[in-house]
C-alpha cells in the first residue's frame, strides 16, 4: 500500500517533477525531437504522467486507464513525428525522476518510508514497463493505420511485418 503522502506529493509536485524531467531531456542529445519543444510544452506533457501514477497508486493498477493513456500517447507522438526510441528514453527519464525523488526527498524522512520505498519503486518499475508496452502498441498501431490508409500499403503486406495484435486497426 502506498502512503497517501506520496500519492499527494506526486499530484502536488507534478509540475516540479516535470521541470526536473525537462532538465534531463535538455541534457540528452538522443532526444532531438523532444528538444525541439519549448519548456512549457515539455513540462505540460510530462505532468500528466505523474498525475496518472498518483491515481494508479491511489486506486490500484488499472490496466484500462493506463492502456488508454499510453496508447493515446504513442499514437499522438507518432503522428507528431517522434521516433519510438526517443519516446521510450523519455519515459525512462520520467521513471528516474520519480525514483530519485523518492530516494532523496520522500524516503529519508523515516525508516518506515525507507522500507516502503523498496516496494513502491518496484511498483513504479511495473507501471513504466507496462506504460512502454502500451505506448509501443499505440505507436505501432498508428504506423499500421497510416501505412494502410494514407500510404495504401496492402493489408497483406502490413500483416507480414506487423505481427502485433492491435486494439484498433483503423481510425474511427
Amino acid at each position: 500500500m502506498v502512503e497517501h503522502v506520496l500519492i499527494d506529493s506526486l499530484n502536488l509536485k507534478a509540475a516540479e517533477l516535470a521541470a526536473r524531467w525537462k532538465n534531463q531531456v535538455r541534457k540528452a542529445v538522443q532526444l532531438k525531437h523532444y528538444n525541439t519543444l519549448d519548456d512549457d510544452s515539455l513540462i505540460r506533457a510530462d505532468t500528466a504522467i505523474y498525475k496518472l501514477l498518483s491515481r494508479i497508486f491511489d486506486r490500484g493498477m488499472d490496466r484500462s486507464l493506463m492502456g488508454s493513456f499510453f496508447v493515446s500517447l504513442g499514437k499522438s507522438r507518432m503522428q507528431e513525428g517522434f521516433p519510438i526510441s526517443e519516446m521510450i528514453y523519455a519515459i525512462n527519464l520520467t521513471e528516474r525522476v520519480i525514483i530519485e525523488y523518492i530516494v532523496t526527498e520522500y524516503a529519508p524522512d523515516s525508516p518506515g518510508r525507507m522500507y516502503q520505498s523498496m516496494g513502491v519503486i518496484s511498483d513504479i518499475s511495473e507501471f513504466f514497463l507496462l506504460g512502454c508496452f502500451y505506448m509501443t502498441k499505440g505507436f505501432l498501431e498508428a504506423v499500421y493505420t497510416k501505412m494502410n490508409i494514407n500510404d495504401k500499403v496492402s493489408e497483406e503486406l502490413l500483416k507480414k511485418y506487423f505481427k502485433d495484435d492491435f486494439f484498433f486497426k483503423k481510425e474511427e
